[in-house]
């Protein structure tokens, strides 16, 4: 939005009419500033969705646009830690908690504002293995000659469901890990991997390949995303008004449509 600022009215005293015009000069660069100001935000690809169904409810309030920078939730916590500042930095509790006591996130402004399954996928056009439940998921993993997971929660976490399966050492030589804000919908979708695990919200509508479903009841696992005020933001009411846009009652029909569950 452009804002133009409204010439003073003449003044008889020359030297009050100039300093007049020199205060609405100043005054008319400080609205157009502030009104041009974009708020940055970094956030992971789990949340796209939701997060630009906010910044659309946002922008049409706000004088200032929302620029994105979408990666993976490890990736983002490294490069707030190492010193890159965004106005808003949406991640998961744990890593938000953390950068909050390295100084980078402002102690008290985390909002929870969604919580997402794990999901399984496979390449379209392949079959369809069958993981309703823990017994058939052990099959179909492994039978299947590659296995995609993230570098983020979901990859950690399937891990431990290897374990509790007992196959962690027949699957170890089949998992393909790329690094932190890689899509598994990709490498399923290019034939890299066969059965792909990510955030259900990654693989529920991706492009080239089949969503079969969440994790079985029994081991599925849920990653809470948070957002939190970068400590050195010069947009901090803009970015407190984005987060409180992320929990509002309008962004649940997002975080449902999205495969989640609103906080």
């Amino acid at each position: 939005m452009v804002r133009t600022c409204s010439p003073a009215a003449p003044l008889i005293d020359g030297c009050a009419r100039g300093a007049a015009l020199t205060l609405a000069i100043v005054a008319c660069a400080f609205a157009v500033s502030v009104a041009g100001a974009d708020l940055r935000i970094i956030a992971p690809n789990a949340v796209k969705e939701i997060v630009s169904d906010a910044a659309a409810r946002y922008q049409s309030t706000s004088a200032s646009a929302t620029v994105f920078t979408w990666s993976g939730s490890e990736a983002i916590a490294k490069r707030v830690e190492e010193g890159e500042v965004f106005d808003v930095v949406l991640n998961t509790p744990q890593n938000l908690d953390m950068l909050a006591k390295a100084g980078k996130i402002v102690p008290g402004t985390r909002v929870d504002f969604a919580k997402s399954g794990i999901g399984i996928a496979v390449r379209a056009g392949q079959s369809r293995p069958d993981i309703s439940n823990e017994e058939a998921l052990r099959k179909a993993l492994l039978q299947a000659k590659s296995i995609g997971l993230s570098s983020g929660p979901s990859g950690r976490y399937m891990a431990k469901v290897f374990q509790r399966l007992g196959i962690a050492d027949q699957v170890q030589g089949k998992i393909r890990q790329p690094p932190s804000g890689a899509q598994i919908a990709e490498l399923l979708s290019r034939g890299e991997v066969e059965l792909g695990f990510q955030q259900i919200s990654e693989l529920q509508h991706a492009a080239g390949v089949e969503y079969l479903g969440p994790l079985p009841a029994g081991l599925q696992s849920y990653t809470i995303w948070s957002g939190g005020v970068h400590s050195a933001t010069n947009e901090a009411a803009a970015a407190r008004i984005f987060l409180n846009a992320l929990v509002s009652s309008d962004s649940a029909t997002a975080i449902r449509k999205a495969g989640m569950d609103p906080m």
